[in-house]
């Protein structure tokens, strides 16, 4: 086991979740707004070339957080346009994070028909 990976990828993870929090703390973004924020964010960084480093230094660490969902958007646009065209800038994103996509909505409705309702009042 990589010691010296677990650590990069706890610190620039962990970094990014202290981003969010201190967006959370002094601006009045809602919390929606902060996730979109990081998708683009991550989708941006990837276009100018400085979140693949961020990626290759820190691993999972990068990638897990939702700035690493922007990752996976813009690598599927990217790879998709390089063999499809511009057609691929349509079908790109969705084909590279379909995966994650549709596990999240799985196991929300899983989590929808498991867990106990309670009444309105």
């Amino acid at each position: 086991m990589d010691w010296m990976m677990l650590i990069k990828a706890f610190a620039v993870g962990g970094a990014i979740c202290v981003i969010g929090q201190l967006l959370i703390v002094y601006t009045a973004l809602t919390p929606a707004r902060i996730l979109v924020s990081f998708v683009v964010a991550g989708v941006i960084l990837t276009a100018v070339g400085v979140y693949e480093p961020l990626v290759d230094f820190a691993g999972a660490g990068a990638t897990v957080p939702l700035t690493g969902f922007g990752y996976s958007l813009a690598k599927g646009v990217e790879g998709a346009v390089n063999v499809h065209g511009f057609s691929g800038a349509l079908t790109g994103g969705l084909s590279a994070t379909a995966g994650g996509i549709a596990a999240a909505i799985f196991f929300g409705l899983l989590c929808g028909i498991l867990a106990p309702q309670k009444q309105k009042t």
